[in-house]
């Protein structure tokens, strides 16, 4: 995340002290886990948040953002709705693709956009519950990550209309998560979207249960981090799922990279999604170029 951001989520942790955040991680984590709200006061459960959370959903959010930058063109992105912005890690990622752009961040939890106010202090923040909003305010972006697994009934189509360019949504890389993804991805083309990422097609989504699409961000750990968790390692890896969907056509990919690549002696197999479907690229190492462009494909990168 921006130094800056960093630096002030420190600054908070250090006044809570170690012991405590420790205590409040674990909990919020095991909370998430069993599906049900933390019980913890708002200044711990922010403070957890933001050490443990946050750095991920920048980083899901980024890639996620520069990919969809990146197909989207020459597409002039002024205005950036954040829907269950929490913290403000979307509206980050955001602006690092689209600086000029004007945000407008809407949560229930007062406490997580105070924090988001430090490091988005042009921000327009607003303490709402979306479920309740009678109305939004049209934006050329509008973007829900991580929030509509959150959102008892997301009102999905009230936040496409509002949407003059792009809609994107971001949920964890689990089962659960990518079920949500391609019920919007569905409702939404139905509803006369275009596919902007990560599909290159369209069509009926081929991934059959209990198989499921996501990809994969590294986020680096800072020391707190690390201390939290009791993790030896520097980074973590955050699986997510994604759509973005754009109100005009675009060119996506021609092929998209959903798993890891595998690597044998002179041979690389990339999984990947294409029009017709599913298919295994297979890369020998007689074959030059092709073999040095799987050498280089990344999970998540279009097709070679």
């Amino acid at each position: 995340m921006p130094p800056n951001v960093r630096e002030a989520i420190e600054q908070r942790a250090s006044v809570m002290g170690f012991a405590s955040l420790k205590r409040a991680a674990a909990e919020m984590s095991d909370a998430y886990r069993a599906g049900t709200p933390p019980r913890l006061a708002a200044a711990e459960r922010t403070v957890a948040y933001l050490v443990t959370r946050m750095p991920a959903t920048y980083a899901a959010a980024r890639a996620v953002l520069r990919e969809t930058h990146r197909l989207l063109g020459g597409r002039e992105i002024s205005s950036v709705l954040d829907v269950g912005a929490g913290s403000g890690a979307a509206s980050l990622a955001a602006l690092e693709e689209y600086p000029a752009a004007a945000v407008t961040l809407i949560d229930r939890d007062p406490a997580l956009l105070e924090a988001a106010r430090k490091w988005l202090p042009q921000a327009r923040a607003v303490v709402e519950d979306v479920t309740r909003t009678l109305a939004f305010e049209s934006h050329d972006l509008v973007i829900l990550a991580y929030s509509a697994g959150e959102i008892a009934t997301t009102p999905l189509e009230k936040l496409w209309k509002i949407a003059r360019v792009a809609l994107i949504l971001i949920e964890p890389g689990t089962p659960r998560g990518f079920a949500i993804i391609r019920a919007a991805r569905s409702e939404l083309l139905a509803a006369g979207a275009h596919m902007i990422a990560p599909c290159p097609a369209e069509s009926a989504c081929p991934v059959i249960d209990p198989d499921w699409c996501h990809f994969a961000a590294r986020v680096e750990r800072s020391s707190l981090h690390r201390r939290i968790k009791g993790a030896d390692l520097g980074y973590e890896d955050e699986k997510y799922s994604y759509v973005a969907l754009a109100r005009e056509p675009v060119a996506p990919a021609l092929a998209r990279i959903i798993g890891r690549p595998r690597h044998h002696p002179g041979l690389i197999e990339l999984d990947t999604c294409t029009p017709d479907g599913l298919t295994t690229v297979h890369a020998s190492k007689r074959d030059r170029d092709r073999f040095r462009a799987a050498r280089h494909a990344e999970w998540g990168a279009p097709g070679i």
